[in-house]
């Protein structure tokens, strides 16, 4: 679809959308009607510990994948990014912050930062963000990953390369499994390759980290390819099929962000064309270690990375370059990244025999003494080798 095209749709489609943002109270109404997003007020007047925003063309917003099962009242957030919308340069970026790093959360103490979701909602989660690296969030967007399977579905399939056999014996292992939990049967991926995976395939695409795979630091790169694949199925799309698909997708959004906050957000991200999108995860290879007990952390430099993400987002230096990003190339593709058995920068060495078992269980996950297995927050079944490294069944 051409650039012009694209523009006339857009103009279109923007121009309902900013009639109802502004109507006053009867819009606002109507907005949310027609889009039926979960609209969340509760930020008013917290104190969210946000910067002072240091360009007024960049605007950051928290973005959270909540894996939130069946009667849990609350949630971690799987999946924490920063989304930037920098109408400076015409891009959009995101930002990977990982799940298990070791940071200090206000009232808590020392945690993994996916707990600040979990013991306080968006408010502790982003105040811990913006006091940890210095940004200056303040709004958030969430979408459940059980919500992915419906998203996805309302696309029609999105394209994955599913790039290995490791990773296609992975991701049929996770889809057979969570097929358990539903209580229903799915269908497997048949192969590897370039392929239109359904819902349930593309959320558990998102969800591998075991056997080989590349762990926890491959499973956010996978959750940002899901990200772009759907953001290149709807900027496909023409004026018919984005009102039709946004009517479909917003019931599964939560945001911060109100119908009249949404509307300039848009116009100034294409206002010089379709925006590139990038992607690059923190802390970069290198500047991390594993630390706990059983590994279950990941520890770094804060203040340094802190410096490094805000280069990137207000400098447009890509990590690792001595100058301003020119591209869209994700820059979280590199080699090193450890697998599933890597013990890269681990403080722990091999359990003694007076180390209690309990004591080596991860947040969330258990211990099972009558077998000696461990299961870990996602329910899946391990034991420690001789060196102290996870072996799943």
């Amino acid at each position: 679809m051409s650039f012009k095209r694209f523009r006339r749709i857009l103009v279109r489609l923007l121009t309902v959308v900013v009639i109802l943002a502004t109507a006053g109270s009867i819009g606002l109404y109507g907005y949310r009607a027609v889009f039926g997003y979960h609209y969340d007020s509760s930020l008013s007047g917290e104190d969210l510990s946000a910067g002072i925003q240091a360009d007024e063309n960049i605007t950051n917003i928290a973005l959270f994948g909540l894996d939130t099962r069946p009667g849990d009242e609350k949630s971690h957030s799987d999946c924490m990014m920063i989304v930037t919308i920098d109408n400076t340069r015409g891009k959009i970026k995101l930002s990977s912050l990982m799940r298990d790093s070791l940071v200090e959360i206000d009232g808590v103490g020392e945690d993994k930062l996916n707990a600040a979701y979990f013991r306080g909602g968006p408010s502790l989660a982003i105040r811990t963000i913006n006091e940890n690296f210095g940004t200056d969030i303040e709004d958030y967007i969430a979408v459940n990953f059980e919500q992915v399977v419906e998203i996805v579905d309302a696309l029609d399939g999105i394209e994955i390369n599913v790039a290995s056999e490791a990773e296609l014996t992975e991701l049929n292992r996770v889809i057979r499994d969570y097929g358990l939990e539903q209580g229903k049967e799915f269908s497997p991926v048949e192969k590897t390759g370039l392929q239109t995976l359904d819902g349930v395939q593309a959320l558990c695409y998102g969800r591998i980290r075991k056997g080989n795979t590349g762990d926890d630091w491959s499973r956010v790169e996978r959750q940002s390819v899901v990200l772009n694949a759907m953001f290149a199925k709807i900027s496909s799309m023409d004026a018919n099929g984005l009102l039709g698909i946004m009517n479909r997708l917003m019931p599964y959004v939560t945001t911060s962000l109100a119908p009249a906050d949404i509307a300039p957000l848009i116009v100034g991200a294409v206002k010089n064309g379709v925006p590139t999108v990038e992607h690059v995860r923190f802390p970069l290879d290198g500047e991390w270690k594993y630390y706990g007990s059983s590994n279950e952390y990941i520890m770094y430099d804060v203040d340094v990375v802190a410096d490094e993400l805000h280069e990137y987002i207000y400098n447009d230096v890509t990590p690792g370059t001595d100058s301003g990003s020119t591209d869209s190339t994700d820059s979280s593709t590199s080699t090193g990244k450890p697998s599933d058995s890597s013990t890269t920068g681990s403080t722990t060495s091999q359990p003694s025999a007076t180390v209690d078992p309990e004591s080596l269980v991860e947040e969330g996950g258990s211990y099972d003494a009558s077998t000696g297995d461990y299961y870990d927050s996602d329910g899946d079944r391990y034991y420690l080798d001789e060196n102290g490294n996870r072996v799943y069944y």
